[in-house]
């Protein structure tokens, strides 16, 4: 029987079949449009030349040919990735799921590993064998009939040979939209809680309104415990039992008293014109939860990857590709890339603050206070599309380099 904590941290299913996309291409004349075509299309043409008189035959007879992508994974695979990341691989993806898709080199199991899956209700073989069934599904080339005349049997074959050809974009494809996704549904809660950090803003401002100083420990204070609550979230959601991170909670205690000491401190630094460490005090002081989680974290990820080599799970065994790993894999996670890129960047903004002038403002105070969830919040916003445009980006150069290869060899 699942745990209420594995009922709170896992995601709801949104996307039981997945979305999709579909570029598509219905004219005869698209064929000599390069520039508008999809991207796969173009691929095809590029490896396969002698297969543009046939697509351009198939729209003349009133087909359309489409390039469907999937944009969301489904849950069935999400949770299979789940599945074999905790019982088996100490919460890590990247050491085997890239191989799995490409290559189908399947994750190293123990008996143990299945034992630990079993009694949660979860089968690692199964797991495996959903991952592998649906792993081309993410893009395909698909035949539309647009004037219903009916599509022939070497019309159905012609698009199977299409989708062969475009078999590494959609192989790279699939390692791509299943990390992105997984890391998407592992953070759920953790950017739910950075939304919370919304109203820290107006109680913050009447605070130091009233009572000046109040409203700077509010600020502080709050922006850290739910900053923390993310960072503990996102772990949480990554695989990590509430055990593990509680182990790691008691030096939390002492540093959060520092912290609220360092929040009080600000306004007698500003007042004796130290105005450069008030601004930087503020700063940490609002961070100083969260980022003590998350150096911890990726000492967590160092230690588990460190004992999967061990096991023989990864060929990495040199320790400082172990720690470049450990910090990939923390950071595949975008809310913990986000806070910890927003920790670093919090202190810089107590000190531009301080600069300014600012610091008796309760809405400069939650800002300043929230630069480590504001960067969070922009991170996981803008994360997809970021991933999207870098994906896209390789495409292009590889279909420039084929290019380039395809017109520099000799003619006969």
């Amino acid at each position: 029987m699942k745990s209420i904590f594995e009922l709170v941290t896992r995601p709801p299913k949104r996307t039981p079949v997945g979305r999709f996309r579909t570029e598509i291409i219905s004219l005869p004349e698209e064929c000599d449009w390069e520039k508008f075509l999809p991207l796969e299309i173009r691929f095809i043409f590029e490896q396969s030349p002698e297969y543009r008189e046939r697509v351009r035959e198939i729209l003349a007879n009133g087909k359309a040919i489409g390039v469907r992508t999937m944009i969301r994974t489904p849950e069935h695979i999400l949770k299979a990735v789940h599945t074999i990341s905790v019982h088996s691989q100490e919460n890590y993806i990247i050491t085997w799921l890239p191989e799995l898709l490409r290559n189908k080199h399947l994750p190293k199991f123990t008996e143990s590993d299945r034992l630990r899956a079993k009694e949660h209700g979860e089968d690692l073989d199964a797991a495996v064998a959903t991952i592998l069934h649906d792993r081309l599904r993410f893009k395909r080339i698909v035949l539309l009939d647009e004037e219903n005349k009916g599509i022939r049997e070497d019309e159905q074959r012609f698009m199977t040979e299409l989708s062969e050809v475009i078999y590494p974009l959609a192989v790279d494809y699939s390692v791509f939209r299943v990390i992105a996704d997984n890391a998407r549904e592992r953070t759920e809660i953790a950017q739910t809680i950075v939304k919370t950090l919304l109203i820290v803003g107006p109680i913050a401002h009447v605070l130091e309104k009233f009572i000046s100083g109040v409203g700077k420990v509010f600020a502080a204070s709050m922006d850290d415990l739910l900053g923390e609550s993310a960072e503990l979230m996102a772990l949480r959601g990554s695989g990590f039992t509430w055990r593990e991170l509680a182990k790691r909670g008691k030096i939390l205690i002492p540093v959060f008293a520092l912290a609220t000491w360092g929040a009080l401190s600000v306004h007698g630094f500003l007042e004796e014109g130290r105005v450069l460490l008030g601004g930087a005090i503020f700063g940490f002081s609002a961070v100083a939860l969260s980022l003590t989680t998350a150096i911890q974290s990726i000492f967590m990820y160092r230690k588990n990857v460190v004992r999967l080599s061990g096991e023989g799970k990864t060929n990495v065994t040199n320790p400082r590709a172990l720690t470049k790993m450990a910090l990939r894999q923390d950071f595949t996670n975008p809310a913990r890339l986000g806070l910890f890129m927003g920790a670093a960047c919090a202190p810089l903004a107590g000190m531009g603050g301080a600069l300014l002038g600012i610091m008796n403002n309760g809405w400069v105070l939650a800002a300043i206070g929230s630069t480590e969830s504001i960067v969070a919040g922009l991170t996981v916003i803008f994360a997809d599309r970021i991933n999207e445009w870098r994906f896209k980006r390789n495409l292009k150069r590889r279909l420039g380099a084929h290019s380039q290869t395809f017109s520099a060899s000799p003619t006969k």
